[in-house]
């Protein structure tokens, strides 16, 4: 069985970010990155599924540019054998379908059995990659993923989908299938010291954009912009004991406690 696991580089929440000069998108010098935190539920998924039935392999993709080489090995560090970075240094920024296209089109003659994705970025916040690399593969597709089995025969994959107010829906899709993963599915493990060593090692390959062909574009970014200050807002400054007391005073002289 073959597993196919996408993973996005996505900057630290707590980073101070600006507007690059384009005005189009983040700006990333000076910020850190780390593994896209849904993927890493989905690697974690991946490999429980390897330790169940042995015979299964896993490969890591992203798309970007050189430095996410980094992430990709951070998520072979769970267990995987494989990763590919699909090389667009040229754009900063792409939206859903244009990275939907790149990885199905790197993937498709690959014939992987399931293709796992986390179920939302923490930068965008869109949960469109999954299910539109699942379109262009021509697989089925079930999102919002908190348990999921492998039938004994590896014929079909049994699902639990998160669905609103606290409901769960069991659905059963034919494989090849593709899942997005939701947290609460498993707690993700830390990466075992013999597995850091062998990706260490490794040469991530590179898989240029422009061999996998023309590439569909759904949307271009126009502007971005950090939200202004509300006239209705007040930022209080100072030593944080000072903050800490005049922030006291002013909910106590609007009633919010006494």
């Amino acid at each position: 069985m073959k597993i196919l696991v996408c993973v996005k580089s996505v900057p630290e929440t707590e980073s101070s970010f600006r507007i690059d000069a384009e005005g189009k998108f983040y700006e990333e010098r000076g910020l850190k990155f780390k593994v896209n935190e849904y993927d890493l539920y989905a690697v974690e998924e991946a490999v429980r599924i390897k330790e169940r039935f042995k015979d299964v392999e896993i490969t890591i993709v992203s798309v970007g540019p050189a430095r996410i080489e980094a992430e990709i090995k951070n998520a072979m560090s769970l267990g995987a054998e494989y990763g590919f970075r699909i090389d667009d240094s040229r754009s900063p920024v792409r939206d859903a379908l244009s990275v939907a296209s790149l990885i199905s089109a790197w993937a498709r003659p690959k014939k992987f059995d399931l293709v796992f994705c986390g179920v939302v970025s923490e930068d965008l916040q869109r949960c469109q990659t999954g299910p539109m690399i699942a379109e262009l593969l021509e697989i089925r597709c079930a999102t919002t993923i908190v348990s999921l089995n492998i039938s004994e025969d590896r014929k079909k994959i049994i699902c639990g989908r998160e669905l609103e107010s606290g409901l769960r829906e069991k659905v059963e899709l034919p494989i090849p299938a593709l899942v997005t993963i939701q947290s609460g599915i498993n707690i993700p493990r830390y990466a075992s010291l013999s597995n850091v060593l062998r990706v260490k090692k490794m040469e991530i390959p590179v898989v240029p954009a422009q061999s996998l062909g023309a590439v569909s574009v759904g949307e271009t970014a126009v502007r971005a912009f950090l939200p202004g200050e509300s006239t209705t807002c007040e930022f209080l400054e100072g030593a944080p004991d000072k903050v800490a007391e005049r922030l006291i005073q002013e909910m106590r002289s609007r009633g919010l406690f006494l």
